[in-house]
């Protein structure tokens, strides 16, 4: 099974799951982007550690792994998949002090939090990414058909990306369409 790298490439508010956000994943080579919506104590957790921000007491993720580089264990790479019903999981691969490996699966943006404060490689495969990513073209304003076609984590990342930009107008559209999708 072929596997891609992913890299955190940004988090955002999400409108279509309020007091969620949105975590961009980005392929290096083709810029192709995927979006996850995660809970906000994750999204925070994230967040503080790709800032460099030090919270006055630790936070769960940095205790936890903290507690494993003191005890000798590293996270070699995570690996994102779905369950049948959608929901993003990921294995972390772990190494022992004594050279042992073992895997434990975690919820997906549990295993991102820690694999950035173990500068580990986020995998997926290439065929999942494929059908979740969406390219750079859609990304840069180049939208396919009818807005009422994408989905809610597609709008939402197209939202941050108008807002980045600062095209409110375009903004506003995708905000609309985001709201007609969660009443209708």
């Amino acid at each position: 099974m072929e596997l891609i790298e992913l890299q955190v490439c940004g988090l955002s508010n999400s409108e279509s799951s309020p007091g969620h956000f949105v975590l961009v994943l980005e392929e290096a080579k083709t810029r192709k982007r995927m979006p996850i919506i995660i809970g906000a104590f994750e999204a925070q957790a994230i967040a503080i550690y790709m800032e460099n921000l030090n919270p006055p007491r630790p936070l769960t993720h940095d205790l936890f792994a903290s507690t494993l580089k003191n005890l000798e264990v590293k996270l070699q790479s995570i690996q994102i998949d779905t369950l049948p019903e959608g929901t993003y999981i990921a294995q972390m691969f772990w190494l022992q002090k004594d050279g042992s490996k073992y895997i434990a699966d975690a919820r997906c943006s549990d295993a991102i939090a820690l694999a950035v404060r173990f500068d580990a490689p986020i995998m997926i495969p290439a065929g999942l990414f494929e059908k979740q990513a969406m390219s750079e073209t859609i990304r840069t304003g180049i939208l396919r058909g009818s807005l009422q076609e994408y989905s809610s984590e597609e709008l939402d990342m197209i939202l941050a990306d108008f807002l980045e930009k600062e095209d409110y107008e375009g903004a506003a559209r995708i905000r609309d369409i985001l709201k007609k999708k969660k009443e209708g």
